[in-house]
């Protein structure tokens, strides 16, 4: 709305092009975000597009600052989690434990608060602190059976903490929730259940695919060139034995052959 018509327009074309292609094709979102950014930098809305299609493709120190810029622009706090996460990407899992700490935190809604409590508790980890991360992703929503859109993922990451600190049987438990929570396929709970279970899946399709390359056509077979080999062959026995008859030796040999 800030933008006169014709640029809005332009930059909306970017913004659309990044949504749709952040999640198949990273790198191409984030060339269309600079493309936004270059016509529009001081728009929240860019600057916030930049920062996650930055992050999509793991430059983590670029979203970071895209993020700061869209907050400082907006005033929001909704961008808080994920720049916690960036800070994990960066190798500082304290800031993010700190962030989490923060007042910010609690002016987030309900998803942005777990989207904090799964960043606290990926820090935890890689800090190697797995008890702590299990126990940072107790809380009422893990406990609650209501699904929400963040609860496969909730579900999932306690799982997959638990699985690391060796606690199999309550891990299957917790990845059996997550997939029944996981309507939209945000996980790979099925997998990771059908991996602690032994079972392998195997793509029939692909095996005889194979199977078809060994075939060999005929058309590959040069027919006539052998024809012509035996009948070579022929001619020169025919030659050898002109009178059609066998010596005598030849004759005890072929005999000795045949037996």
């Amino acid at each position: 709305m800030s933008l006169p018509k014709g640029l809005a327009e332009d930059v909306s074309r970017n913004l659309v092009m990044v949504a749709q292609l952040i999640d198949e094709d990273p790198e191409a979102a984030y060339g269309y975000s600079r493309v936004a950014l270059r016509l529009a930098s001081r728009v929240a809305a860019v600057r916030e597009a930049a920062g996650f299609a930055a992050y999509a493709t793991q430059k983590y120190s670029e979203a970071l600052a895209e993020f700061r810029a869209a907050r400082r622009m907006s005033g929001g706090v909704e961008l808080w989690p994920v720049m916690a996460d960036c800070e994990r990407g960066l190798g500082r899992p304290e800031r993010a434990l700190a962030m989490a700490g923060e007042p910010e935190v609690q002016k987030l809604d309900k998803a942005g608060q777990v989207e904090m409590r799964l960043v606290a508790a990926g820090a935890r980890r890689d800090l190697g602190q797995l008890d702590a991360a299990i126990v940072t992703l107790q809380s009422p929503e893990l406990a609650s059976s209501a699904v929400h859109p963040w609860t496969a993922r909730l579900r999932y990451a306690y799982a997959d903490a638990l699985l690391a600190a060796g606690r199999e049987r309550e891990a299957r438990e917790w990845f059996a929730k997550a997939l029944e929570a996981d309507k939209d396929g945000a996980t790979d709970a099925s997998d990771r259940l059908a991996e602690m279970d032994g079972v392998e899946f195997v793509d029939a399709f692909d095996e005889s695919e194979d199977e078809s390359d060994d075939v060999v056509a005929v058309d590959d077979v040069d027919v006539e060139d052998d024809v012509l080999d035996i009948d070579d062959e022929g001619d020169e026995l025919d030659e050898d034995d002109e009178d059609g008859d066998l010596d005598e030796d030849d004759s005890d040999d072929s005999v000795g052959d045949k037996s």
